[in-house]
């Protein structure tokens, strides 16, 4: 039965036309942003994952940064203590070298003089943006090195280390005056027991800073794994959505195509009454 008052064909080709443009709509939207999910209207538990770790990954870098600020202190305090080293070296070396006969003392005392002038200088110029490890009593250093989520806890992660008392050193080696020593091997003893304490110093900033190092390059990866999970979640697939473009592009035209004819039908009711 045909009617003039309800076309059955012109509805349903019209509710087939409304859904293919929005699914045309819909895949053109994540071809042009890239997303699948965009809010929480497309899923809403990706969309919460996803914006969660979003803030986790803008954390890890935040902190990854603010660790390279202290890997610096740290390799400048390193190269400070290392200094120091050598120059602690040199002072046992010319100490050994004063406990012959006949050595000029006064001539060795002003090498030792100046080199305990040289380690004062490398004690006051190792540091980094204000930040200094090796001028003072030694003291446990802590730095934040991640996040960490559990349980529906938020908590951070750290790792300590030990600033360095490199003036400690300097003040016992100048302390020694060959000119007025009573007991020069006791000076050698002295001042060999300070070179161990340099070299310890040395060492020890030295794992500080692998460890930091080591950390960060973790973080590094860790963050990259983090956005290639959001990626797998949120991101929309282009080869998918190329192909759907097409599709919906070819439903589109025919669905026109149909609605066009289902209204051409009620006028053929007209050739029926000439």
């Amino acid at each position: 039965m045909s009617s003039i008052l309800t076309n059955n064909s012109a509805s349903v080709a019209l509710a087939t036309l409304k859904s293919v443009n929005r699914g045309l709509t819909e895949t053109q939207s994540r071809v042009s942003s890239g997303l699948q999910v965009r809010s929480g209207k497309d899923n809403a538990a990706y969309f919460a994952i996803s914006e969660t770790m979003k803030g986790d990954s803008g954390m890890f870098k935040a902190i990854n940064e603010g660790m390279t600020s202290t890997k610096n202190s740290v390799a400048t305090a390193r190269l400070g203590a290392e200094t120091v080293s050598d120059l602690a070296e040199q002072v046992v070396e010319r100490i050994a070298f004063a406990q012959g006969d006949g050595v000029d003392k006064a001539a060795v005392q002003s090498e030792l003089d100046s080199l305990a002038a040289n380690m004062q200088s490398a004690i006051d110029q190792a540091t980094f943006n204000g930040d200094d490890l090796v001028g003072g009593a030694a003291a446990t250093q802590t730095v934040v090195t991640g996040i960490t989520r559990s349980g529906g806890t938020f908590g951070t992660t750290t790792m300590t280390f030990d600033s360095v008392d490199l003036q400690a050193i300097q003040t016992a080696i100048s302390g020694i005056d060959l000119t007025t020593s009573t007991d020069l091997a006791a000076d050698l003893v002295t001042a060999e027991g300070q070179l161990q304490n340099a070299i310890s110093a040395s060492t020890s900033l030295g794992v500080a800073e692998k460890s930091i190092e080591d950390q960060q390059n973790f973080i590094s990866s860790l963050t990259d794994t983090i956005d290639s999970g959001i990626g797998s979640m949120v991101d929309a697939d282009m080869e998918e959505e190329a192909a759907k473009l097409q599709a919906y592009q070819v439903q589109q035209q025919l669905a026109t195509q149909s609605l066009a004819i289902a209204n051409q039908s009620p006028g053929n009711i007209l050739s029926l009454f000439r």
